[in-house]
């Protein structure tokens, strides 16, 4: 019987779980010595290779010594918590990886919390220990004491710790050691987290705790074995989470080895494998013994806290960049997305308007980035926050915002989130001159935050956010403070009058772009919106004027992605989404109807 080991690397964004994935990969002798490797290689997606984020929890196998060793790599960042809290209810214990720096991060308090929950004991990996200002030591410290604040066990407070440098591929169980291989972590590893439970005597017991899909094989559950075997052709039943019981046949059986899966006949109880053939598989399911079925606890997700609607794109340029643009592909799209992506959930709220729900602005703008690459178009409104009524009670969610800034730019910050309605809850002198100051903030109000908070700290802000919990309405939020240059022509922008309109803002478009009325073209420097033609060109005459050759001079216009676009617009504008381009535009294009709808919601006040 062939012995596991099952883990989960978990941490939070960029302290180097991939990397040192990477190097597990490498050092047990996984990659054979011809072939060629992609740094962050567990990183497959073509938007995680760019951002350098994990955006899907991905698992694969290693073998030391006669031990094969499944590892799970997870995404760091709040937003994709959902894929952490199921992998976590499929492995024996974790690395627990904190930046020797940058020590406890708010994500690493979310996923301590789920590990300490479900009672899996951590192995924590000091990483980074390379870095200059690296402080392994005060790093410990701060682990243990958020255990003992999230009231671990006594078990959980004797968890040994490794210290590490991913990139170099060095680990040592202490810090005065010499430099050495990953071999303390392996031994660590094997010694520390325990085998799995259950044999493969017991009847057939598998839960699903991600999915896949294969054009060719249909739906791929990939999932543990807690207990019995599982065979090629086996007769299965598959549980439901909701009681329902389907009869099915595994058509196919998947091994994971280092980045490959392997077709095989049979497994057993402890390895995680992928299973098809079961068209009808969620995330959660368990794939029982017909005979003799004992389905497994359904898993338990965390709710959507932020809402966007998405809809046909309805504006003069519509339908001339993108090929799948009616509502009946977006719908097929979002569709197909909630099979894979349970964190996720969409409605339909009206003719070809889509209401999509999800953890947070980075999760719905990958999704909306992906889309935008196949060739879809669409409209995307402002983001707005899911709230509850419990008792009578009007309840919004709150996150716990962590901002690292340098000292000078503390008090500006600190009274811009004072206006969002943010209580701080610590400062503390991070040394170098730098401060982190914790907060706890209305999630409103971290809408359109994070651009502001760049230009306020000049770039050198780091902030992170995770959910908290939900708490009474806080009241009105201060939104954004600028007005927007709006077009009230269609055509293309012309230079000559660019140059005019970028005294009054900044502008978001260049010489020669195509506009129409109501798309917005910039941001004014005021409070309050502002009608242009950036389409008006000079007018000639037969006199030579004293400045006729004077070069115009156009500030660059101010690039924004996705995430700052959908960050900058208010209620009242969309974002019109091709795969070529990114408009900002009004819900309502016709000027003469903006002014009559404020007029009356001034007096409706």
């Amino acid at each position: 019987m062939q012995k596991f080991r099952n883990i989960a690397v978990i941490a939070h964004v960029d302290h180097g779980k991939t990397t040192l994935v990477d190097e597990l990969l490498t050092q047990s002798g996984t990659f054979s010595a011809h072939e060629s490797v992609d740094e962050r290689v567990m990183d497959s997606n073509d938007l995680e290779k760019e951002r350098g984020i994990t955006i899907l929890s991905k698992n694969t196998a290693i073998k030391y010594k006669d031990i094969k060793i499944n590892i799970i790599d997870t995404p760091g960042h709040a937003d994709f918590g959902g894929e952490v809290e199921r992998v976590l209810k499929m492995v024996d214990g974790v690395l627990l990886l904190v930046d020797a720096y940058e020590g406890v991060m708010p994500q690493t308090k979310f996923v301590v919390k789920k590990m300490l929950a479900l009672g899996l004991k951590p192995i924590v990996v000091v990483n980074k220990i390379d870095k200059p200002a690296a402080e392994p030591d005060r790093v410990v410290d701060e682990v243990f004491d958020l255990f003992v604040q999230m009231e671990a066990n006594d078990d959980q407070l004797e968890f040994p710790v490794v210290y590490a440098s991913a990139k170099n591929g060095i680990s040592k169980l202490d810090i005065a050691d010499e430099d050495s291989n990953f071999e303390p972590l392996f031994e660590t590893i094997i010694s520390e987290i325990p085998e799995p439970t259950g044999t493969a005597e017991n009847p057939t017991q598998l839960q699903v705790f991600t999915l896949d899909y294969d054009n060719y094989v249909g739906k791929i559950g990939i999932a543990r074995i807690f207990n019995g075997r599982i065979a090629r052709g086996q007769n299965i039943l598959l549980a439901k989470a909701d009681g329902e019981q389907v009869k099915g046949r595994i058509s196919k059986l998947i091994g994971f080895s280092g980045l490959q899966r392997v077709e095989i006949d049979e497994a057993e109880a402890g390895d995680i494998v992928a299973v098809a053939g079961l068209e009808t598989i969620d995330v959660g399911d368990s794939v029982v013994d017909p005979d003799n079925p004992m389905p497994l606890d359904p898993m338990h997700i965390e709710e959507p806290t932020l809402a966007v609607v998405f809809a046909v794109n309805d504006s003069p340029l519509a339908g001339l960049e993108g090929k799948s643009v009616t509502s009946n592909k977006i719908q097929e799209r979002l569709s197909k997305e909630m099979q894979t992506n349970i964190a996720m959930r969409y409605e339909q709220i009206g003719e070809g308007k889509f209401k999509v729900a999800g953890r947070g602005e980075l999760q719905i703008t990958i999704l909306a980035e992906n889309m935008r690459r196949e060739g879809f178009e669409f409209s995307i409104s402002r983001p707005e926050v899911i709230t509850k009524e419990v008792d009578g009670i009007h309840l919004e969610p709150f996150e716990h915002l962590v901002i690292d800034v340098p000292e000078e730019f503390g008090g500006t910050v600190i009274e811009r989130l004072g206006k969002r309605k943010a209580e701080m809850t610590s400062m503390v002198p991070m040394g170098a001159g730098q401060q982190r100051v914790e907060f706890e903030i209305p999630a409103r109000g971290l809408i359109g935050f994070r651009g502001q908070f760049l230009t306020d700290t000049k770039g050198e802000g780091i902030m992170n956010h995770s959910f908290l919990e939900y708490r009474p309405h806080s009241g009105h939020v201060e939104s954004r403070m600028n007005g927007a240059l709006i077009s009230t022509e269609s055509g293309e922008a012309i230079a000559y009058s660019l140059n005019t309109i970028q005294e009054r803002g900044i502008l978001f478009i260049g010489p020669q772009a195509k506009i129409y009325p109501g798309m917005i073209i910039g941001e004014h420097s005021r409070p309050n919106d502002l009608d242009v033609n950036p389409s008006k060109g000079k007018n000639l005459t037969n006199v030579r004027s004293s400045g006729a050759d004077d070069a115009i001079k156009l500030v660059p216009p101010r690039n924004l992605s996705l995430e700052k676009a959908m960050e900058w617009i208010e209620d009242d504008e969309l974002l019109e989404i091709t795969p070529l381009n990114i408009r900002i535009r009004k819900k309502e294009l016709d000027a003469t109807k903006r002014k009559r709808a404020t007029k009356n919601a001034k007096k409706d006040k």
